[in-house]
């Protein structure tokens, strides 16, 4: 049953998430990600990425607190957009490549992490 005392604390409290300025919210999310708050961390990254989707630094960082907190397949989904953009992000290849082992999606990964370790130079050698 809906109680309506809830209503202007939930208010209040997505408000805080959304308050300030892009660059606020950045450093917030920041600090809520160093913190290991990785939720909360996505919380304010979320509106963030909706708000500057072009923005590749949000959007990366709202893939890895989705990943820490194991909400897999929404990491999956903002990683492949970053690849879909930009194909040599070796970072997202990266993290795309370990999320996808965490989803038991082995052969899938391994495309990635080989990408991954293309981009970033690391060549195995004979």
């Amino acid at each position: 049953m809906f109680n309506e005392a809830q209503e202007p604390q939930q208010s209040q409290e997505s408000a805080y998430y959304t308050h300030g300025t892009p660059a606020e919210r950045w450093e917030r999310a920041r600090m809520f990600f160093d913190a290991k708050d990785y939720a909360a961390a996505a919380r304010v990254l979320g509106p963030l990425v909706e708000e500057v989707p072009e923005q590749t630094g949000p959007r990366l960082l709202l893939a890895r607190a989705y990943y820490h907190s194991a909400q897999l397949r929404r990491a999956e989904s903002e990683l492949r957009l970053i690849v879909e953009r930009d194909p040599v992000e070796h970072y997202a290849r990266l993290m795309l490549g370990r999320t996808l082992e965490r989803q038991g999606r082995g052969e899938e990964a391994d495309t990635h992490l080989r990408i991954a370790s293309a981009l970033a130079g690391d060549f195995e050698e004979e």
